[in-house]
């Protein structure tokens, strides 16, 4: 059909950016930067409270903006609540706290701040883009003019949101010109100008595992910060003792948006004692999650369009040995199984002992599908089943989320005290739910890069930076009297 003739069927329209527009942006940021840094910290949190404002006003437009390009309404209303905890007003006093601290010590007054690092380019992924651009220029409250790249595939609600949302919040900040700058383009030229642009200080990449490790590596060649946002392959610890109920609502999580989202669930460890009980409440939970329309409010499932690797990850564990408890099927947007539906059933897999799962691809990797194996480990003492456990969550090259479910607060204790893999821990809770005050992105390993960790936007593209300031100080007593004052001291005593 000629587009012109489809007027029925347009959201709207979005213009391509050239290599020119491309660079003037880069350059119209950099231009801007040491005027936005000086402005006032609090006049920049007051930024951020205006776009939470307007999310509040507009959220219902926002959320059709997002269901007409294709997200589920479920999911677009969870999008746009967890943005409303990310601008939450104890998240930015958190966030503002670490940037300055003031100390009164002695003759000096002395501060500790983070300095903004400057340009910082933002690239939000494709499943995710509007959320993940608002999410990405949270380093303007931090100081630092942002450049954002919209995706070809979904570009009007990172548009809709950085034009309705950002830019009149900035403008009654009184930025100047070149704060925000946003633009469609393809990924691949857009991020090679990036890396050569002189003006450009920080990359802050949502994307793929082998595209962003490689990008890490390009970063740091051309003296450039890398902040990755990659995948996830979060594990889920079901204790003996654990809710059921409640553990296999969080469970299920693993299927919303067809598991195209990195923060969800992706593997489980429960205890052998209730193993069964477990899987049988899990795939009665299972089946009640479906497709439909995206403005259905029942629906949780999206189209897969490349679904072929989920089949062969499937077929990679049955033929080693997993069982297959629910789902493998296609699916028509009413549910019902198709050899030709754009869904994908919610499928669960037994994967039988803890030793060797990582040789079945769907433990090993992110499948980005709504597939859960549930591993089962080898029988044994509770003490060895929990060191074994844990031992395996701090061993996944992954580290974006972790949770837990007990009711044993030794063993919560220990898997809180014992488990350094990740950005963000969660006991008896929803894995996906966001939280004011905690960070709702960044880990470690294949998820964050070798600079990986809980993700705090502001802080993250910002630097650690000491002052003094002196009255009445003479700089030779400061270089050589504190040990001239120790040794009188040896010589009294």
């Amino acid at each position: 059909m000629d587009p012109a003739e489809a007027e029925d069927f347009v959201v709207g329209r979005c213009a391509l950016a050239d290599d020119d527009t491309i660079a003037r942006a880069a350059r119209s940021a950099a231009e801007a930067a040491p005027l936005w840094r000086r402005v006032p910290l609090e006049r920049r949190l007051g930024v951020g409270r205006a776009i939470r404002e307007r999310l509040h006003r507009h959220h219902a437009h926002f959320v059709d903006l997002l269901i007409a390009e294709g997200n589920p309404r479920s999911l677009a209303e969870w999008q746009v609540a967890g943005l409303l905890e990310i601008f939450s007003e104890e998240t930015l006093r958190l966030c503002a706290a670490q940037l300055e601290q003031h100390i009164e010590h002695g003759n000096r007054r002395m501060t500790l701040r983070r300095v903004p690092d400057g340009v910082v380019a933002v690239n939000p992924p494709q499943n995710a883009p509007a959320s993940s651009a608002l999410f990405g220029i949270t380093p303007l409250l931090a100081g630092n003019t942002v450049v954002v790249r919209a995706p070809r595939s979904a570009p009007l609600g990172v548009m809709y949101a950085m034009r309705e949302l950002v830019a009149p919040a900035l403008a009654e900040a009184g930025a100047p010109p070149g704060t925000l700058n946003v633009f469609c383009s393809r990924p691949g030229p857009t991020i090679k100008s990036w890396l050569e642009s002189p003006y450009i200080d920080d990359i802050f990449f949502t994307g793929g595992v082998s595209t962003g490790l490689q990008l890490e590596q390009d970063c740091v060649t051309h003296g450039k910060k890398p902040i990755l946002e990659l995948a996830g392959n979060d594990a889920v610890l079901i204790w003996r003792d654990a809710d059921l109920e409640a553990a296999c609502e969080a469970l299920v999580e693993c299927f919303f948006g067809s598991g195209q989202i990195c923060m969800v669930p992706n593997q489980v460890l429960v205890h052998p004692a209730i193993a069964d009980r477990l899987l049988e409440r899990l795939r009665l939970t299972t089946s009640l999650i479906r497709p439909g329309l995206p403005e259905d409010p029942g629906a949780l499932l999206s189209p897969v369009l490349r679904s072929e690797r989920f089949f062969r990850y499937v077929q990679d564990a049955l033929e080693k040995g997993a069982g297959l408890v629910h789902g493998a099927r296609r699916l028509e947007t009413d549910g019902t199984p198709s050899d030709t539906g754009l869904f994908l059933e919610p499928t669960v897999l037994r994967v039988d002992g803890l030793e060797r799962c990582r040789e079945i691809e769907a433990v090993a990797e992110e499948t980005f599908f709504p597939l859960l194996p549930v591993i089962v480990p080898e029988d044994g003492t509770d003490e060895d089943l929990l060191n074994r456990m844990l031992a395996h969550v701090n061993s996944n090259p992954y580290g974006l989320r972790n949770s837990l479910w007990t009711a044993d607060p030794k063993v919560a204790d220990r898997f809180v005290d014992e488990v350094s893999n990740g950005g963000l821990l969660k006991v008896n809770d929803s894995h996906i739910g966001f939280l004011s005050y905690l960070p709702t992105h960044g880990g470690t390993g294949r998820t964050g890069g070798v600079f990986g960790e809980a993700n705090y936007p502001m802080l993250r593209t910002t630097h650690l930076q000491g002052v003094s300031r002196a009255e009445g100080v003479r700089p030779r007593e400061a270089v050589f009297g504190a040990y001239a004052e120790l040794a009188g001291t040896d010589r009294a005593r």
